[in-house]
C-alpha cells in the first residue's frame, strides 16, 4: 500500500544530520558507562525499539477543564484529521504505531476505507472504546441515571447494543479489544441500591461479553469517582477484578493512572492483577489532585518508573494471555496536543527503558536476603540513569526525529492546518 506520511523524509534526515555528531558522542559515552555495569547498550536499544504505546484519537484535540475549553487553531475536527495528527506523532516518535478510536465520536460510513486510510499513514488500530457516559444527538434513552447498570431495562439494552456495535466496528478495523468504562453510580446516599446496581452492570456486561470474538478481550476500566461522586459501580481494582472473574477469561482489567484514591500504590495493583492473570492494559497520564489527565511524567515520573518496573517483571514472568494494551490517555487545554503526546510518548518510553535497565539479579538477590537498602539501590541506580541518547538513537534508526518537538515546530504543522481546517467552536467544559 502506498504511504502518505505527513512529514517529508528529507526534513527528518536534515534535522537528524545536524544533531548526529553530538548524539553519537553522548551515545558512545553512555555505552562505555553502561558497559562498566555489564550492560550492552546495543541490546538495550533494541529492546527499547520494540516498545510501543497507542494514541487515543480524542487526544489529538484539546480537551479542557471542568470550566472551559479553549480551542486551538488547526486542531482536528473529525477522525480523518485526527489520524493525520496521530501520524505526525508516530512519524516523529516511532513508538506510537496504533490509535484507539472512540465511538460514536469516530463513526464513519466505510470502516474498510478508514482502515486503509490509517495504514497509508503508517497506523493501525488498537482497542475500540464505547461511550455510554454521554447522551448523543437523536439518542432514544438518556444515560443520565446510568447505562449498563441503569434501573431502566431499555437504557441497559441500548448501552449493550452500542457496545456490541463497537465490537463489530472494531472487527472491521482490525482491533481485538473493547474497552468499557461507565460513569454509572450515584451522587446521593439512597439514590440506588448499591448491590443491585452491580448486579445489573454484570448482567449487561455478560451480554456484551457473549458477543466477543474468540481472539478478543474485554477491558474493564475502573474509576474512583466522577461523574458519580457518592458511589461508582466499578470504582477500584477490586470491583474490576471481581467483575472480570465473573465474566470469564476474555475479560481483563485496565488501569488508568488517575483513577485511584490519593496515594494508592498503583504499582502494587499492577502486580496483583498480573498475579491473577487479569492485567489487561494501562492508560498513561499523570495527576496532582484527582483524575487530572496531565501529560505522562509531568508530576510524578518516579511513580511511572515504579509502575514500569512491575510491568517489566510481568513481561519477564508472563502468565497466559499477558499482552497488555498500553495507551496514552490525557487531556490538553493549554498545550498543543501533538507536542503533549510527543512529550508523553518519550516519558513513557524512557520509564520503560529505565525499568529494563534494572539489574534484576541484584534486585532479586537483595529481596531474597531481606537487604532493604540494596533492593532500593538496584531500582535507584536504574532510575538515575539518563537514557535519552538510547531513545534518540532508536528513534533515528526507525526513521524518527532526534528531537521530535523541535522538528515539529520547525515544520509548522499546526500553522499549516490552521489554514486548511475549519475552526473548532468554544466549549463550556464539563461543569
Amino acid at each position: 500500500m502506498t504511504t502518505s506520511l505527513p512529514i517529508s523524509a528529507d526534513q527528518i534526515e536534515d534535522h537528524n544530520a545536524s544533531r548526529m555528531e553530538a548524539l553519537q558522542d553522548e551515545y558512545d559515552s553512555l555505552g562505555r558507562a553502561l558497559g562498566r555495569r555489564g550492560v550492552d547498550i546495543g541490546a538495550l536499544k533494541r529492546k527499547v525499539a520494540g516498545f510501543s504505546v497507542a494514541l487515543p484519537t480524542w487526544g489529538s484535540g484539546r480537551g479542557g477543564t471542568r470550566f472551559a475549553k479553549f480551542p486551538l487553531a488547526g486542531e482536528p475536527t473529525d477522525i480523518h484529521e485526527k489520524l493525520e495528527d496521530c501520524a505526525v506523532v508516530q512519524q516523529l516518535s516511532q513508538v506510537t504505531p496504533r490509535v484507539s478510536p472512540h465511538f460514536p465520536w469516530d463513526k464513519v460510513s466505510d470502516y474498510a476505507a478508514l482502515r486503509e486510510e490509517a495504514a497509508s499513514l503508517g497506523l493501525g488500530f488498537d482497542a475500540v472504546n464505547s461511550n455510554t457516559f454521554q447522551d448523543q444527538p437523536g439518542q432514544t434513552h438518556s444515560y443520565r441515571n446510568g447505562s449498563l447498570g441503569a434501573q431502566d431495562p431499555a437504557v441497559r439494552a441500548q448501552a449493550v447494543a452500542h457496545n456490541v456495535e463497537c465490537i463489530e466496528i472494531g472487527r472491521k478495523l482490525g482491533s481485538r479489544a473493547l474497552t468499557v468504562w461507565v460513569g454509572d453510580g450515584s451522587n446521593f446516599p439512597g439514590q440506588q441500591d448499591l448491590g443491585r446496581a452491580l448486579d445489573r452492570y454484570l448482567e449487561s456486561a455478560a451480554e456484551i461479553y457473549a458477543t466477543l470474538p474468540a481472539d478478543w478481550r474485554m477491558l474493564l476500566e475502573h474509576k474512583l469517582f466522577e461523574p458519580a461522586f457518592y458511589s461508582t459501580i466499578i470504582s477500584d481494582w477490586g470491583s474490576s477484578i471481581l467483575a472480570a472473574q465473573t465474566l470469564g477469561p476474555q475479560a481483563q482489567c485496565l488501569i488508568d493512572l488517575g483513577h485511584h484514591a490519593p496515594n494508592v500504590n498503583i504499582e502494587q495493583i499492577v502486580a496483583r492483577l498480573h498475579r491473577f492473570g487479569k492485567l489487561g492494559g494501562f492508560h498513561f497520564n499523570d495527576s496532582k489532585y484527582g483524575d487530572d489527565d496531565l501529560d505522562s511524567g509531568a508530576i510524578n515520573p518516579h511513580q511511572l518508573f515504579l509502575v514500569f518496573n512491575e510491568l517489566v517483571e510481568a513481561e519477564l514472568n508472563p502468565r497466559e494471555g499477558f499482552t497488555p494494551a498500553y495507551m496514552i490517555d490525557q487531556s490538553h487545554n493549554v498545550t498543543d496536543p501533538i507536542e503533549s503526546m510527543l512529550s508523553s510518548a518519550e516519558s513513557i518510553a524512557h520509564a520503560y527503558a529505565k525499568a529494563v535497565l534494572v539489574d534484576r539479579k541484584a534486585l532479586h538477590e537483595a529481596q531474597g536476603s531481606d537487604d532493604v537498602m540494596m533492593g532500593f539501590q538496584a531500582l535507584r541506580q536504574a532510575y538515575r540513569t539518563d537514557l535519552t541518547p538510547v531513545l534518540a538513537m532508536a528513534r533515528i534508526e526507525a526513521g524518527g526525529a532526534a528531537d521530535p518537538i523541535s522538528l515539529y515546530r520547525r515544520v509548522r504543522w499546526r500553522e499549516q492546518k490552521a489554514q486548511q481546517r475549519r475552526a473548532v467552536g468554544l466549549g463550556a467544559g464539563i461543569v
